[in-house]
């Protein structure tokens, strides 16, 4: 018991920098999926096709090759380098914001253009009709894909020890290295559970929060 509270606590040195990696990925790679999302619909050819390039590579690339890419890729190219947490930051909200973007366009296509037609008829302007009548609608409808997205962003930060980056699973695989044993590993898919649990109650409450809108 004293050795697992003893992991528990070297473990959860590297929170605050999940959470980090976390919080930093939602608050920048949101607006760019939206952003994104927008430019997957423009009616510009050009930047229509830029915005599916993008896509296609990020979804059809492993994220671990973008990080490296990412980080490396400067220094090898201009001989520059820059901070490691700036890079895993980048590469996060990089590739989240190609799922967020196809998660935001899917709630945006899925309403039907007679309702935009009707708030108009009934004199509301176009600020208006997006805020209360379409944008209501679109979070409802993408809460589950949301969802399931920001559960595997909390379990994919592991992914920044790639370039040095400390967090719960690196310092849990040094424990488990020096111990010798796959308790550390243990505490560290403790805490994901933990943290996946969280959010998972979080994104329930939410849907029933809009629930009151009927979907058909």
């Amino acid at each position: 018991m004293d050795n697992f509270l003893n992991l528990l606590k070297i473990v959860s040195e590297g929170l605050g920098t999940t959470l980090l990696i976390f919080i930093l990925t939602l608050i920048l790679g949101i607006p760019a999926g939206i952003l994104v999302a927008i430019a997957r619909n423009s009616k510009c050819k050009l930047v229509n096709l830029i915005t599916k390039l993008y896509i296609l590579i990020i979804r059809g690339t492993p994220m671990m090759l973008q990080i490296i890419f990412i980080y490396f890729a400067p220094y090898y190219l201009f001989n520059v380098t820059y901070d490691r947490f700036v890079a895993i930051i980048s590469a996060f909200v990089v590739n989240y914001a190609a799922y967020f973007a196809e998660i935001f366009r899917s709630g945006i296509l899925s309403i039907p253009k007679g309702q935009k037609e009707a708030a108009f008829t009934l004199g509301f302007s176009k600020t208006q009709t997006f805020f209360r009548i379409l944008l209501p609608q679109i979070v409802k409808r993408i809460l589950p894909a949301m969802s399931n997205e920001v559960i595997s962003l909390i379990k994919t930060t592991s992914l920044a020890q790639i370039i040095g980056i400390t967090e719960i699973f690196a310092l849990a695989q040094k424990q488990a290295s020096y111990q010798f044993s796959i308790l550390p590993l243990c505490v560290a898919g403790l805490m994901y559970l933990v943290l996946c649990t969280i959010i998972t109650y979080a994104f329930n409450k939410a849907e029933k929060k809009y629930s009151y809108y009927t979907i058909t």
